[in-house]
């Protein structure tokens, strides 16, 4: 389970990963929050809108219908592959599903089939809607197709998910048809691919060396973001230690005992990097390990660059409080 972006973080992740975003209206405080809860988040689900103009179904999406108020989605993908980003919240696009396919996605194994209408699914998974007739005769093109895929990415990588994490909305309820016109396998296939790899978007470079020389030194951040600020040949001493120092890969193995560990832990779930049972702990455990993996899968790192031991450079964006009373990092 995730805790859901804030608009200033859906919007940076979105742009990281190369797409081009329009916001409308008021967006950002756009919601059915009084209506319901909203997350944890798990995933995300594909729709189409069964309609043809971009400003008709931007402005539903919206708006909503006198019998479904917006907004229906969080963001509308038109035919040239943009996304206009219409509600950030609670969204009145997913409906009642089956409680299997839910915990299938947070499981990320295949899915079963839905048989049930027993979960509510707009509080957790955000909504794309995709411009098409859904008529099996109005096509998608590849720039659509490729937004799609680049969407469902920015999302999965900003809390850690795998590409099961991205379903069809014929996959949560059984009478839906949406989409249709693509293969949900494939488009996962292509999520999965794009996941393996850097985001598109510009990054922020660093002058850290290790496990960083390669992508993902330029995570999602934008003004809520974790940005390091400008290096300094001689830092200013500051006023108290505000983050730990990192303490070697070494010290993440069995046996070790420390504070630290529960503070990373606690920033690591605030992330969304959460693959606790319980409350994270003080001593080294799997659940760290898997957690971290998804921290550093979150910046864009991939392989044995996110096995989920600890170098320098994700440990200095994560920001771990100093617990230790050590010298601040």
């Amino acid at each position: 389970m995730a805790t859901p972006l804030t608009g200033s973080r859906l919007l940076a992740a979105l742009r990281a990963e190369g797409l081009v975003v329009h916001e409308v209206r008021d967006w950002r405080r756009h919601n059915r929050n009084t209506k319901g809860g909203w997350g944890p988040v798990n995933g995300v689900v594909v729709h189409h809108t069964a309609t043809e103009s971009t400003d008709t179904s931007v402005n539903l999406c919206y708006e909503g219908r006198p019998d479904l108020p917006g907004p229906l989605c969080h963001g509308v993908i038109d035919k040239a592959g943009e996304i206009h980003l219409v509600g950030n919240g609670r969204a009145n696009h997913a409906g009642l599903g089956d409680r299997h396919v839910l915990q299938a996605v947070v499981e990320e194994r295949q899915l079963p089939k839905a048989h049930l209408s027993d979960t509510d699914g707009n509080r957790h998974f955000y909504g794309f809607e995709c411009i098409n007739l859904g008529d099996g005769k109005d096509p998608w093109p590849e720039a659509q197709l490729l937004a799609v895929e680049k969407a469902a990415a920015a999302l999965c990588r900003a809390h850690g998910w795998g590409a099961r994490s991205v379903i069809g909305h014929k996959e949560w309820q059984r009478e839906k048809i949406d989409p249709l016109g693509f293969s949900m396998d494939t488009l996962r296939d292509r999520i999965s691919t794009r996941l393996s790899e850097a985001p598109e978007g510009p990054v922020t470079p660093s002058t850290d060396g290790g496990e960083g020389s390669g992508p993902g030194n330029g995570a999602p951040g934008g003004a809520d973001g974790d940005g390091d600020g400008r290096p300094s040949p001689v830092p200013p001493k500051p006023r108290h230690p505000p983050y730990e120092p990192f303490p070697g890969r070494e010290f993440f193995r069995s046996g070790t005992r420390s504070p630290v560990l529960a503070a990373m832990g606690e920033r690591l779930v605030a992330e969304g990097c959460d693959r606790y049972r319980h409350t994270p702990g003080p001593d080294w455990t799997e659940a760290h390990r898997k957690s971290y993996a998804s921290w550093q899968r979150k910046l864009g790192f991939h392989g044995k660059d996110a096995d989920g031991i600890p170098g320098p450079v994700t440990w200095k964006r994560l920001h771990v409080p100093n617990s230790s009373g050590g010298p601040a990092g």
